[in-house]
């Protein structure tokens, strides 16, 4: 009986320190969201790879200025008549003859062919590396997009929500009112109720919106929905309407930071070093090589001083066979099926092409650049309109309420009030995360993006 109570208690506390875990674990922060995001992204992984493999790429173009030396020992069975290795004679009998070899070979010169492909190596890594870095700003402002289109919705719904319980409240009085027959006209309380339903659609509505924003946001992290998930609230409220730059001047800063236009760069700059590569390969080539061998036979003998023959000791046989060469080779291409030729002329085309590349990834940040600048101006322009607009119908309200009280204001001119001012609070909420996002945007492009 103790015992099982041991157990229960043990059941208890740990079942409250996991709820307690998982409780903490169901708050995400923008932060958050985004280690999750790139850690798991396939594309950011897939970018991360290339980099990587590129890297090795660039190992192997240093390493190819190397001598390249190789080792080979070899064992063969005779039988029957053949040539000693050793002795250069024919004997006819069984034979067991080693070889060892060693050689070595380097390329001296080949007109630059191998300096060059370091270089483009050496620009493509460095272009994987912005290429995986333009994969995590991606994924970053697509999470930032998506956490505030989150907040944006949580307001909405708040509004809803409370523009309900204002209805719900209204709704209530006319009933009593009913009760009482002090209402009006007959239609009063079916006027509210009205009005009551189509608030209810709205907190379905936007509660719907929020589900789906909240489950694109697990999407891009690439993990199961958590519909108890809570998010940490920015500050979206300074919306300072004056950026500080206008698009051309973010155009060129963002050709200084922005990732994607660094990788193209880079890219083109690998390219043109690969058409130095190709084109040096078409020089010829000075080598340099050695080599060094020694053998052994069992058929290897030697006269002893009595005039008899014996064997060679298989120590003394490497050691006296032993010879070595170096040499000095020059390879000139005179024709190689045009290989070497449509190599460079590849080279060419692929140069050309990334550079045409690297122009419209340019062409294509600027008119994405103009189009988020005007944007945002537009969505700070209609959240003024937006924020006059509330404020007006805020007052209209307050004064249409308070005539409604007292019973001198039909159901109908009151509910009109009371849709206007819900329709322009939620309308200011959206153009106010609107200009939030295409600001974060513009922050983005220039490599400045902050979480706040």
């Amino acid at each position: 009986m103790r015992f099982s109570k041991y157990i229960l208690t043990f059941l208890f506390i740990g079942g409250s320190i996991l709820a307690n875990a998982q409780g903490t674990d169901t708050l995400f922060t923008l932060q958050k969201c985004l280690d999750i995001a790139i850690k798991n992204n396939l594309q950011v992984k897939q970018s991360n790879m290339t980099a990587e493999s590129a890297k090795i790429d660039l190992r192997q173009s240093k390493e190819n200025l190397l001598p390249s030396i190789n080792a080979n020992a070899q064992r063969t069975f005779y039988n029957g008549r053949g040539i000693s290795p050793v002795t250069n004679a024919y004997v006819n009998q069984s034979q067991t003859n080693d070889s060892y070899n060693l050689n070595g070979n380097m390329t001296i010169f080949n007109g630059f062919a191998l300096q060059n492909a370091i270089k483009s190596a050496s620009l493509a890594y460095q272009a994987g590396r912005m290429n995986f870095q333009a994969a995590k700003d991606v994924v970053t402002v697509n999470v930032i997009t998506g956490y505030l289109a989150i907040l944006d919705n949580q307001e909405i719904l708040n509004a809803s929500k409370n523009a309900l319980a204002v209805q719900q409240e209204t709704v209530n009085r006319m009933e009593i009112l009913e009760k009482q027959g002090a209402n009006k006209a007959a239609s009063d309380l079916t006027d509210q109720k009205g009005a009551l339903a189509t608030n209810e659609v709205s907190v379905v509505n936007a509660q719907n919106n929020l589900n789906t924003s909240r489950l694109n946001l697990f999407q891009l992290m690439n993990m199961p929905y958590q519909s108890e998930a809570t998010f940490q609230g920015l500050n979206a409220e300074d919306l300072r309407g004056d950026y500080g730059a206008d698009p051309n001047q973010v155009y060129e800063s963002a050709l200084q930071s922005f990732a994607a236009v660094k990788a193209a760069a880079l890219t083109r700059q690998s390219a043109e070093k690969s058409v130095k590569a190709a084109r040096g390969a078409l020089y010829p080539a000075l080598t340099i090589g050695g080599n060094l061998q020694t053998a052994y036979s069992n058929t290897a003998t030697q006269q002893d001083s009595i005039g008899g023959s014996r064997s060679i000791a298989y120590r003394d046989q490497l050691k006296n066979n032993y010879n070595s060469s170096i040499g000095l080779g020059l390879s000139i291409p005179i024709f190689n099926n045009g290989y070497k030729r449509n190599t460079l002329d590849k080279a060419k085309l692929n140069a050309l092409y990334q550079k045409d590349v690297e122009e419209n990834t340019k062409i294509q940040l600027k008119q994405n650049i103009e189009q988020t600048y005007y944007n945002m101006m537009a969505a700070y322009k209609r959240y003024q309109s937006l924020n006059d607009q509330v404020k007006a119908y805020t007052e209209s309200y307050r004064i249409y309420k308070l005539r409604f009280d007292a019973g001198v204001l039909t159901t109908v001119d009151f509910i009109i009030a009371k849709n206007n001012l819900e329709s322009a609070t939620v309308n200011l909420i959206s153009a106010k995360y609107d200009y939030f996002i295409e600001s974060k945007i513009l922050d983005y492009y220039q490599g400045k993006l902050s979480l706040q």
